[in-house]
């Protein structure tokens, strides 16, 4: 048997991959992260299956919960929403299962980053602007930053920044990033992505955290900051230019 480590994806149900769909469906138990796992998904599993929410579990629990379907020879759909590979606690279950001799596959997710870039209809990497894009967050219970990763050190490279986990301190965020991308600095909020209570704010840093704190929004938000979430007046990217030579498109010029 094995342990199916499943991103979910950002919200929308339709927005888990045909993968991850399948694995639930061929799964007998299936355990997944409370709130944050659309209760459609659950419809996927197959009749008769087992299925817990370990949002109330501490990781001995969800363990024990794999020992036992692994000692019944029993395939497990773990679900975790967004992706995988950030903030998804997975390392140590990981490491766990690795320790007990469990066998476990891993299946990527949509990120909130790109359901949020899709809600906005922003792309977050412009020519001239910022080809980067910084996934990172603020110091939470669950987990400290280390000291070299502040906002600041990201901000200094004028990146675009994805804040994660971080709207309840909005203003400790804006405060550390208007030295970098200065009052007027372009911002938005996105509330649960893709879900069907999906809000945006738009603004900038001397006016977002009024607007989140009107708005009420107090979790479940992501924080994209940067020239490239209201810029218009900027270049074109080479790759579609007529002189551009490519492999599948040799250009016209020398």
């Amino acid at each position: 048997m094995t342990i199916h480590f499943i991103g979910a994806g950002p919200g929308a149900p339709d927005l888990i991959t045909l993968r991850g769909r399948d694995m639930i469906g061929a799964c007998p138990v299936c355990l997944y992260a409370g709130s944050l796992i659309p209760k459609a998904m659950l419809d996927w599993c197959p009749p008769g299956a087992r299925v817990v929410d370990t949002a109330p579990l501490d990781l001995d629990a969800i363990i024990a919960e794999m020992q036992v379907a692994h000692d019944a020879g029993q395939d497990v759909a773990r679900l975790h929403s967004g992706d995988l590979s950030i903030w998804s606690a997975t390392g140590e279950q990981m490491r766990r299962l690795d320790s007990l001799g469990i066998p476990y596959s891993v299946t990527p997710g949509v990120p909130a980053f790109a359901a949020a870039a899709a809600a906005l209809k922003r792309e977050l990497t412009l020519p001239g602007l910022a080809q980067s894009l910084v996934l990172t967050r603020t110091s939470g219970r669950a987990s400290a930053m280390p000291d070299r990763e502040t906002l600041a050190t990201f901000a200094a490279s004028g990146a675009t920044l994805a804040v994660h986990l971080s709207i309840h301190v909005i203003e400790q965020v804006v405060a550390e990033l208007t030295p970098f991308y200065g009052a007027d600095g372009a911002v938005a909020v996105v509330f649960r992505a893709s879900w069907p209570d999906e809000r945006a704010l738009r603004g900038t840093l001397a006016t977002i955290a009024a607007q989140v704190r009107e708005s009420g929004l107090e979790r479940t938000a992501l924080i994209l900051v940067g020239p490239a979430l209201a810029a218009e007046d900027f270049g074109e990217s080479a790759l579609y230019s007529t002189g551009y030579d490519r492999r599948f498109r040799p250009g016209g010029g020398i």
